[in-house]
């Protein structure tokens, strides 16, 4: 996922984005508690997500209250 991408999407969309990613965080960290993650490079990965979409909301607010 790009930062790029997820620029051109609505915030509301942004929001659903980072709820679908919080759990499949809260999923591969359950898989991984079981012993079940086959791939445990995907919780890097879906985190940096998270944080990119959080940036994203970051930046969007702000040049809200510029405008």
């Amino acid at each position: 996922m790009n930062a790029t991408e997820l620029r051109s999407k609505t915030e509301s969309e942004l929001r659903m984005e980072l709820q679908n990613l919080l759990r499949e965080k809260f999923n591969l960290g359950m898989q991984r508690g079981v012993g079940q993650l086959s791939r445990p490079d995907q919780i890097t990965k879906v985190r940096k997500d998270i944080a990119r979409v959080y940036t994203v909301l970051n930046e969007k607010a702000k040049s809200g209250d510029a405008s």
